[in-house]
């Protein structure tokens, strides 16, 4: 494991310097995980939430969101359309809202997706119990998106509702143990934050072993109490890739997804230069249109007005204009046994 002070001393690279660190993070990522980018595609089928999280838009105190969970059939609908777009793993995400019913549902599609449609299955819901989660591998889940957020376990419980970071640690280790690969992340340039705040983050997820790791620059939703906060880094964007740059060298082997949110800060550009700085995998939005507007996490973010199946061939334009070809198996962790773009 990389210690904190050689993380530390990643993120302190001098601008001058910064093109030679995303050679060596990009040179890292061609090396291990190879030039085939895998499509994640995200359908976001539930917006309600039983968080009160101090940043999100999706907070249980929004009364002025219009709330929606998709039917089981649509899902599956969209579900049969991805391979066809390049996308051979789809990601169904909601807001954190536990119940007997709705998770028996949820293993349900699960299994529907698993039997019908050639997709890798990665899930993110939240914090779950371990015979849940067991529950949903059982199904035919084959990975788990919860996102840390921080490491400092004070800002954790502020951001968070009272919320505890050990448990979400919890599950992501029971996660671990139960054989599920296992993806988390941290927001970039929380309020206050540090180089060696951000390195404990990084160092937190060279811990965790992760399979998937996911960040992307502090953006807080305008109707939130955080809402007013402003990003530590707002006057070095550039740290957003710098982050990511020291995220590789420290996590060599994991999956690196080009966020959304870097296309946030930089419109049509941010997951394109992320690709070029240690990413290695684009997660498109496969939610349907009409739900899309209901589902903003954070402001700005991009196309909200746009079908999946015109985020499917931008994405493939994009990734044409790198130089990139799309994988074509799910993109398993190397360390399941298969190299990656094994199917």
């Amino acid at each position: 494991m990389k210690k904190g002070d050689e993380i530390v001393g990643w993120l302190r690279t001098p601008p001058a310097e910064r093109p030679g660190l995303y050679a060596r993070a990009d040179a890292l990522r061609r090396e291990r995980r190879g030039d085939s980018v895998p499509l994640r595609g995200i359908v976001e089928f539930s917006n309600v939430c039983a968080g009160d999280c101090a940043y999100c838009g999706l907070r249980r105190s929004n009364r002025d969101l219009r709330r929606y969970t998709m039917p089981a059939d649509e899902i599956l609908d969209v579900a049969r359309r991805m391979a066809g777009w390049g996308q051979m793993t789809v990601v169904l995400q909601s807001g954190e809202a536990p119940s007997r019913d709705g998770d028996r549902a949820l293993g349900e599609l699960i299994a529907r997706i698993k039997r019908e449609t050639p997709l890798a299955v990665t899930v993110s819901v939240g914090n779950r119990p371990r015979a849940t989660y067991a529950y949903w591998r059982d199904c035919g889940m084959d990975r788990y998106l919860l996102r840390f957020e921080t490491s400092d376990a004070d800002l954790y419980r502020r951001m968070h509702d009272g919320g505890e970071l050990g448990d979400r640690l919890a599950c992501l280790r029971d996660l671990r143990a139960l054989g599920v690969q296992t993806g988390s992340g941290f927001m970039i340039g929380l309020p206050g934050e540090t180089p060696e705040r951000l390195a404990e983050n990084i160092r937190l997820c060279a811990e965790l072993d992760l399979d998937m790791i996911g960040i992307g620059p502090f953006i807080p939703n305008p109707d939130t109490p955080m809402g007013s906060a402003r990003n530590a880094w707002a006057d070095d964007p550039e740290m957003f890739f710098v982050a990511l740059a020291a995220l590789r060298l420290a996590c060599p082997d994991a999956h690196i997804p080009a966020t959304t949110a870097y296309d946030a800060v930089f419109p049509n550009a941010g997951r394109d230069r992320a690709l070029r700085c240690g990413a290695n995998v684009f997660m498109p939005n496969s939610t349907p249109g009409r739900y899309r507007r209901d589902y903003q996490l954070y402001p700005n973010k991009p196309c909200v007005d746009e079908e999946a199946g015109d985020c499917a061939a931008c994405v493939q334009w994009r990734l044409k204009a790198l130089g990139r070809e799309i994988e074509t198996g799910p993109g398993h962790a190397a360390r399941r046994g298969a190299p990656a773009g094994d199917p």
